[in-house]
């Protein structure tokens, strides 16, 4: 049976998340805009909510919600702004999910729970200057010392490079294999030799933290590594279906603030004695932006069931991806349409969703990268392998641990 209804905690969820968006991201957002200010204040907030591990299981210090009320966060969150929506994604999708999946005990109770709570904050580490979308062609190294790895390398487009607590970074242990010669660690700011640098006048999402992450002779202990040496590669692509659906489910929200910032002024604005709603153009951008809305909701809620109930999805995970941010970024440009010259300015927030927008649309495997992989799944040509560790199915049980 089919069920589209939210239940009565994602609905406390959405309604809690909504207000606080209202009552402490709107009222500032342009200001940190414009200023390309983070305010970390933000995420002591949601700390204080429970957002920051709202989908980890109690046992590790999170609220123990299902996966679909992640989405329903992050959506909610890019309805106020991009910024905060991706330092969830990053904290939560990427880094502490990951942690979930792959992480022994030790790492989980020492990394995962302060995390879950909020105490701690998460990054991941994967891009470098020359390597993107070719994940294998990474530089950092990570070199065997006694009981200790030395990382030297850098990373670049790191979001919460300049405040996350812990970065997850992949390395080469073995430089001539490839895509299998990944390791992954776990990678403290505190560990001497780590610095970081953030980046100004991006296009858009100028009210959140993005830099580099230089590398040099960090000493980082065996116990940090996380799955088995070599295995980086494989925890990288499962971390990317978490941030991926976390992705999608932000441009839902960013869909929703088009619409709503359309809907007011398309009903305020007149021209030619009526509201600039009547106008048939205007009520066909309108239409796009709800079809889109509802599509991306469906694909974005399908790949959170398929998480709940443990099954794979990659493929689901990147159609939502591509399409819902393409809808998103289509529904920003059509709402500076709509707002004509007055869109084109500061003053109304359409602006900064158009500018917002794109960056989505690049990170997290470009739009080209998702339609390859869609048409090679298409043509038999890809296909998904069983994991050696899988994300918990939710409802959460609590795991025996052995002495």
């Amino acid at each position: 049976m089919l069920d589209f209804s939210l239940s009565e905690d994602q609905q406390a969820v959405k309604k809690m998340v909504r207000k606080f968006v209202d009552r402490e991201i709107m009222p500032h957002i342009e200001k940190w805009d414009a200023e390309q200010h983070f305010e970390t204040g933000i995420i002591e907030k949601m700390a204080d909510l429970g957002l920051m591990g709202v989908c980890i299981p109690e046992e590790y210090g999170g609220q123990g919600m299902d996966y679909n009320t992640l989405a329903i966060v992050c959506a909610e969150l890019e309805r106020g702004d991009t910024a905060f929506r991706t330092a969830v994604s990053v904290h939560t999708a990427l880094n502490s999910m990951t942690l979930l999946q792959w992480g022994d005990e030790f790492q989980k109770e020492k990394y995962l729970t302060p995390q879950a709570q909020g105490r701690k904050v998460g990054a991941y580490g994967l891009t470098e200057p020359n390597a993107g979308s070719d994940v294998a062609a990474i530089q950092t190294r990570a070199v065997k010392d006694g009981d200790s790895y030395i990382l030297n390398g850098s990373k670049t487009w790191i979001s919460l490079c300049d405040v996350a607590d812990h970065i997850l970074v992949f390395a080469k242990t073995s430089p001539d294999d490839g895509h299998r010669g990944i390791s992954c660690f776990i990678v403290e700011r505190e560990y001497p030799g780590v610095t970081t640098r953030g980046f100004k006048n991006k296009l858009g999402i100028r009210a959140g933290n993005t830099g580099e992450i230089f590398l040099e002779n960090v000493r980082v202990p065996k116990v940090n590594l996380v799955g088995e040496e070599g295995e980086g590669f494989k925890i990288a692509m499962s971390a990317l279906d978490n941030g991926r659906f976390s992705v999608a489910a932000g441009a839902v929200g960013l869909i929703d603030a088009c619409i709503e910032a359309c809907v007011k002024y398309a009903n305020e604005r007149e021209t030619f004695g009526r509201p600039i709603g009547r106008h048939q153009l205007v009520q066909q951008m309108i239409a796009k932006m709800v079809a889109g809305f509802e599509t991306s909701q469906l694909l974005v809620y399908r790949v959170g069931w398929m998480k709940n109930r443990g099954l794979r999805n990659t493929r689901e995970t990147s159609l939502a991806k591509w399409y819902a941010c393409d809808a998103a970024f289509n529904a920003a440009v059509d709402a500076v349409q709509i707002h004509g010259a007055n869109g084109y300015s500061h003053e109304f927030s359409v602006e900064r969703y158009m500018r917002n927008a794109k960056a989505p649309v690049i990170y997290e495997g470009t739009r080209e990268i998702h339609q390859v992989m869609q048409g090679e799944y298409a043509l038999g040509y890809r296909k998904d392998k069983e994991l050696r560790k899988k994300l918990p199915e939710w409802p959460f049980e609590k795991e025996e641990v052995l002495s």
